[in-house]
């Protein structure tokens, strides 16, 4: 029969094999701990635009950014005050939050929801922004003192929806917006995307005659008649700035990776911490050209 000291040995033995063992794991964790990154679980920002407004920044994503710059810059083919963009953009914040939707109330549609049955269009035309935002306009100008009425009441006027009163509610941010997208803020437009966006932009070709012919059905003319003669300067804002942000707004839609107007140049960047805006143009500048690439 082992005696009691052995036992005792034996037990000490253990114990101190279990220590050891217990210290070296710490040791290990402690080791891989402070040896290696933690794993980044943060997601990467999602795609946005920043419009810098009146002694504020108000974030949307590309594709309302995309709605704003269209139904503001088809108030310039119809050279209406700037005034018209903000009840525009008070209906669509109402009626779709500027998501070009393809469904609403019984047969509405679009931006604006405008119905087919009621003579606005047929459906793919009501789906049309430029479309639609011209057929909104051209029903606007028909209301009697438009211009001096209460933003709700003239949009009202023009959709005769259940509750006109609706549209009041986005009047101030509307009315920033107008200025922003107009061009009257300058550069106050930026868009950032997701790594793989970016790298396919930088990567891919980009469609430069369709940006530039699709600003003109925007526009009511291209960024190669610019600049206009000073006694045909549209009444909307500054139509140099609104068409370089609608190109910003519509950059991945058509692979652009750079637009400049002026001495100011955007870059197509990566996530939100690298959307630094616009930064100044280190070359001869673009005078009254906007250059797209």
């Amino acid at each position: 029969m082992p005696s009691k000291r052995r036992r005792f040995s034996a037990f000490v033995k253990i114990l101190f094999s279990l220590a050891l063992v217990c210290g070296l794991l710490v040791a290990g964790s402690y080791y891989v701990l402070t040896t290696f990154e933690p794993l980044d679980t943060t997601p990467p920002p999602e795609p946005g635009c920043r419009l810098d407004l009146a002694g504020s920044e108000y974030t949307v994503e590309d594709a309302q950014a995309m709605s704003a710059a269209t139904v503001g810059g088809v108030a310039f083919s119809r050279d209406l005050p700037p005034e018209a963009v903000t009840v525009a953009y008070a209906t669509v914040w109402q009626e779709s939050a500027f998501y070009n939707v393809e469904y609403g109330d019984r047969d509405s549609l679009g931006l604006f929801q405008q119905r087919p049955s009621q003579e606005w269009g047929e459906p793919e035309e009501v789906l049309d922004p430029v479309f639609s935002s011209r057929a909104f306009y051209d029903e606007l100008v028909e209301v009697d003192g438009w211009e001096a009425i209460p933003v709700f009441e003239a949009a009202q006027a023009v959709q005769h929806s259940a509750d006109g009163y609706a549209y009041d509610q986005h009047e101030p941010l509307s009315r920033q917006m107008a200025e922003v997208f107009t061009g009257e803020r300058g550069p106050a437009v930026t868009c950032w995307y997701d790594a793989e966006t970016v790298e396919g932009l930088r990567t891919g070709a980009a469609d430069v005659a369709g940006a530039e012919e699709e600003m003109a059905r925007v526009f009511g003319t291209g960024p190669a008649d610019l600049p206009v003669a000073g006694d045909q300067e549209p009444r909307t804002g500054d139509l140099g700035w609104a068409m370089a942000l609608w190109a910003v707004a519509h950059a991945q839609e058509y692979g652009l990776t750079s637009v400049a107007y002026g001495d100011r140049q955007w870059h197509a960047s990566d996530g939100v911490d690298g959307a630094e805006g616009w930064s100044t143009n280190k070359g001869a500048g673009t005078g009254d050209r906007v250059l797209v690439e």
